[in-house]
């Protein structure tokens, strides 16, 4: 199962939502292995993935891939009993680190298109039941992968890929979605 790590870009709701955090109010991610010992389990987490480009560097070091999934794991395990499927799942998500190997590989082949991947973002509404990937190609493109949604219990959503579209400038290719999780 591939691991992700995200955070909300921009909110769905009104401005003073607690999810929603605008990508200006975001931290800056910095890692110092003096600190990470006194740090918060997120913040231990966000500062094992700064210096990973998203994951990609991750694919090349088992210790570090180790390390980063067990603090994924223990930020988990502290809300084990809390719901994370209600609405404030919904909001435009800013993917910071991930082990999802067609998200990695077209992020890494992007120069492919004269240009490299800008934004990752994951756009979820559970009222709505959906869920677009958004991969930006600055300045023209993007490859967006729309998917539906259940909720399968308070802390699991599962998908199914509806629609996927790489699109340029002056161009468009539809591809076939494939893949649920």
């Amino acid at each position: 199962m591939a691991k992700s790590l995200s955070l909300p870009s921009r909110p769905f709701n009104s401005p003073s939502s607690s999810i929603g955090t605008r990508l200006s109010q975001l931290p800056k991610i910095s890692c110092s292995s003096i600190s990470i010992q006194s740090q918060s389990p997120k913040d231990q987490l966000l500062a094992l993935i700064s210096d990973q480009e998203r994951g990609l560097k991750t694919q090349k070091s088992p210790q570090k891939l180790a390390s980063i999934v067990k603090s994924i794991d223990a930020l988990a395990s502290l809300a084990r009993n809390s719901v994370t499927t209600d609405d404030s799942l919904s909001a435009t998500w800013r993917l910071l680190w991930t082990t999802e190997k067609e998200q990695l590989f077209i992020i890494e082949k992007a120069h492919l298109f004269g240009t490299q991947a800008g934004d990752v973002l994951q756009v979820i509404d559970v009222k709505k039941k959906s869920l677009n990937n958004v991969i930006t190609f600055p300045p023209d493109g993007v490859f967006f992968v729309r998917s539906s949604i259940e909720v399968a219990s308070s802390q699991r959503v599962n998908f199914r890929f509806t629609s996927a579209v790489l699109r340029g400038k002056n161009w468009e290719i539809p591809l076939p979605p494939f893949g649920q999780g």
